[in-house]
């Protein structure tokens, strides 16, 4: 996965980058590619993000940053209960019910954090007289992960190149895309195929891919993209549906908040899934420091709400708007496309949103300066007291 300065800011913040590093990899460039014959549209340098953003650009393997910030969060007193399945939901009470518990769980506040498919955010909607929407994009995606061993034992010169290299490859192509990148130290080469949903593919990271499948709908890309096919270990594929969710009504009800993508399901375009996960618990851990009373929870996670939906639903849409511009067909918009992809590192615009400098800088730096603006804008509104020995700045500042 992609960790843009947004995120690493946040690890930093927490004195959680550092333990994260020595398995994450510094990313050089983007190289935005052609499918067909592999030729390089453009190269995004990525070596000054650093420097112009305030934190690192990395690429790491999903359970490093997973146990990094459990590690985090253990650390900080957070105790963690796994194989807890909740059945059920009391929002005026903020109680759960565990499958196979026969006792009602009371809490202060409940955060619900149960993914794309969150039963949390079903009933809270319910509640509204409201439905989840979901709505499929035509696409689905396959993950892979081949190791160093296999790249070296192809002895294939491109592919050797890809995993050693810290440089982010795209191949855009008629209705998918690929991206590949080293992960673990460049022990992994990690890589992501967008292509045509089919009927009965299922919204999950967890359906097993069919490897000749992936042969026949990239028969026509080149050589390097087919070399990597090769590579993927039979029965190691992971094939999942990418479906678009309406924006919702509501994140909060009473003590209970939605966070992640239980609130805001996110397509893999712009990478930014983690990254607003990790932002929802930054502001949620600002917004419930500032009360001093059960009876302001509410309150907080109104706060909550407000600095962060209209941002995550603007990321959610801008990922729909890059899915179109990576998956054109061959011929004049295309060729229109790759011109202005071309031109864009000359200063210009890039419609590869993950690469547009504007786009960066609205996603990887704005969000702490909106974040006081919402700040200052509602703090008497919602009068919430911030307590002598708190700070706000505690869990969002750079």
């Amino acid at each position: 996965m992609q960790i843009g300065p947004n995120l690493s800011r946040l690890l930093r913040r927490w004195e959680l980058l550092d333990a994260l590093r020595p398995q994450a990899i510094a990313f050089d460039a983007l190289s935005l590619r052609r499918y067909a014959d592999d030729t390089e549209l453009a190269r995004v340098p990525m070596t000054g993000v650093e420097m112009t953003h305030g934190a690192p650009i990395l690429v790491a393997h999903r359970a490093d940053l997973q146990c990094v910030l459990k590690t985090g969060a253990e650390a900080a007193g957070v105790r963690i209960h796994t194989g807890c399945i909740v059945d059920d939901i009391d929002f005026e009470n903020a109680s759960i019910k565990i499958i196979n518990c026969p006792n009602w769980i009371q809490a202060d506040v409940i955060i619900a954090a149960d993914g794309v498919k969150s039963k949390i955010r079903k009933k809270m909607l319910a509640l509204h007289g409201d439905v989840d929407r979901v709505r499929e994009t035509g696409d689905a995606a396959w993950r892979v992960i081949v190791s160093a061993e296999q790249i070296y034992a192809s002895k294939d010169i491109g592919l050797i190149e890809a995993l050693e290299n810290s440089v982010g490859l795209r191949w855009m192509g008629p209705d998918g895309h690929i991206m590949c990148y080293p992960i673990r130290n460049h022990k992994l080469l990690n890589i992501v195929l967008l292509h045509p949903d089919k009927a009965g593919t299922e919204e999950s990271w967890t359906t097993n891919g069919d490897k000749k499948e992936m042969v026949a709908f990239y028969k026509k890309w080149c050589t390097r993209v087919k070399n990597l096919i090769d590579c993927a270990p039979e029965g190691e594929i992971l094939e999942w549906k990418l479906c678009d969710h309406a924006p919702l009504t509501t994140w909060v009800e009473g003590k209970v908040a939605l966070m992640g993508d239980a609130a805001h399901p996110m397509l893999p375009y712009v990478s930014q899934g983690a990254a607003q996960a990790v932002e929802d618990g930054a502001v949620l851990s600002v917004c419930l420091a500032m009360i001093d009373s059960k009876e302001q929870i509410n309150t907080a996670l109104k706060v909550y709400e407000l600095v962060r939906k209209e941002r995550a639903e603007t990321v959610q849409v801008s990922a729909v708007q890059t899915r179109r511009v990576l998956h054109l067909h061959d011929g004049k918009e295309q060729e229109d496309r790759d011109e202005i992809i071309r031109n864009a590192v000359k200063g210009g615009m890039n419609p590869d949103l993950w690469s547009d400098k504007s786009f960066q800088q609205w996603c990887w730096v704005s969000f702490f300066q909106y974040f006081n603006e919402i700040y200052n804008n509602y703090f008497e509104e919602y009068r919430l007291r911030i307590p002598n020995n708190k700070q706000w700045t505690c869990g969002i500042s750079s």
